[in-house]
């Protein structure tokens, strides 16, 4: 297939999306962030498991 001869602009960009700086976390904070969301993740799972019971 080839391509065509469109010269107009599509809608799919040829840079990716940019993270802006407040939603940036930095390296070393992003372990924390992982290891607490991991802690909520096994304290849901008890409490689902607790209630089986």
């Amino acid at each position: 297939m080839g391509r065509d001869d469109s010269k107009s602009k599509g809608t799919n960009k040829q840079s990716l999306p940019q993270t802006p700086k407040n939603a940036k976390i930095a390296p070393g904070e992003m372990r924390e962030e992982i290891a607490q969301e991991l802690n909520q993740l096994h304290q849901l799972a008890q409490k689902a498991k607790n209630n089986k019971k």
